[in-house]
């Protein structure tokens, strides 16, 4: 497949901050997939939860450090530079208007964050502008969603992980993913307690919450 039809992978979130956890799944995901590139996509204001603890400004340069050393990882600042809510759907939109209707995209997300999906603003019309890859942690049973996300599970899971570079949008697809048990909250509530956290995340990012004094006042 040429490089003008990879799929493009997109992982949203608060990274507040940025760790392990979000890199090994993009990583994994890309490499299984054969992404051209994923896009980390920080939210300005998340709509299913508080205010991030730390600055926009802040967790982008997080970002640019965790990101710096691979080139198939991008960051896209437009929920950031957007005013009000972070809708997702409002994020793929705008990626398809500038892609156009023939190349992949793939929204990434854990089976966690999936089994939440139907309580998203105008989360089918996610299903028309790019693919949805779950990324499963062995033993996670993905059989109890409730309607309606049951059904709409059900007709659209792919049965190879092929359906990502077959169509540009539509199928949900599930990988079984190396499980990397990290959040932000952990590491938020450990440099609260002031303990060590250089096995969660990388270097240069812990060196910039250490520098601005991130997260020490409490999770």
């Amino acid at each position: 497949m040429t490089s003008e039809l990879k799929p493009i992978g997109v992982l949203g979130g608060t990274f507040d901050p940025v760790h392990y956890g979000h890199l090994a799944l993009a990583k994994e995901t890309a490499d299984r997939l054969d992404f051209a590139e994923v896009r980390f996509v920080p939210a300005n204001v998340p709509p299913h939860r508080g205010r991030p603890h730390a600055s926009a400004e802040q967790r982008v340069q997080m970002l640019k450090l965790a990101i710096s050393g691979n080139p198939c990882f991008v960051l896209d600042q437009r929920e950031i530079l957007r005013e009000g809510a972070s809708y997702t759907v409002d994020t793929l939109s705008a990626m398809r208007a500038e892609r156009g209707g023939k190349k992949p995209l793939c929204l990434l997300m854990g089976s966690d964050t999936f089994a939440g999906l139907a309580s998203w603003h105008r989360w089918k019309n996610l299903f028309e502008l790019a693919h949805i890859v779950v990324a499963q942690r062995p033993g996670f049973d993905l059989k109890h969603f409730q309607s309606p996300l049951k059904e709409e599970f059900a007709k659209r899971r792919a049965k190879s992980p092929r359906a990502a570079r077959d169509k540009p949008c539509g199928a949900i697809i599930v990988l079984e993913v190396t499980p990397v048990d990290i959040s932000a909250s952990m590491i938020r509530e450990r440099l609260a307690g002031g303990k060590d956290v250089r096995d969660l995340l990388p270097g240069l990012v812990l060196d910039y919450i250490q520098a601005k004094g991130l997260y020490h006042g409490g999770g």
